[in-house]
């Protein structure tokens, strides 16, 4: 857990220095940073994502890697589905939606072409990897 942590952080501390525009394995990848408020502890936590831009919403894949579960910070935006996104040099405030249907699968064939690992993702994962989207708060 420590190691994932010290990772994260070094991704949202990259992300804050370069103005969104992260260097290393990120590098000329679209990513966010997403704040939610923890659902049982309440505490602010900060994560880098890759996200697909669809007009004025950002849109994540709660793919874990592909993992069995659902990651941390989807369980924490289902509870409380406002959230701080980081984009770029800009920081807002926005709401969270969950696609499905063909809006869900739609979205995700978008992210699997631009980036195939999800493709992969989805393959491993015993599960339908979630797809939120995002919209600004007025």
């Amino acid at each position: 857990m420590a190691k994932n942590y010290d990772y994260n952080a070094e991704v949202i501390a990259d992300f804050r220095s370069s103005k969104g525009k992260p260097g290393g394995r990120f590098e000329g990848r679209p990513i966010l940073l997403i704040t939610t408020t923890g659902a049982k502890s309440g505490k602010k936590r900060t994560n880098p994502l890759m996200y697909l831009e669809d007009g004025d919403r950002c849109v994540v894949f709660a793919s874990k890697g592909g993992g069995p579960t659902n990651p941390d910070w989807y369980h924490n935006i289902v509870a409380k589905p406002s959230v701080t996104l980081a984009v770029g040099t800009e920081t807002f405030q926005a709401t969270a939606t969950f696609a499905t249907g063909a809006e869900r699968d739609a979205l995700f064939a978008r992210q699997v072409a631009a980036f195939p690992v999800f493709g992969e993702y989805d393959q491993k994962a015993p599960r339908t990897i979630p797809v939120v989207v995002f919209r600004r708060q007025s």
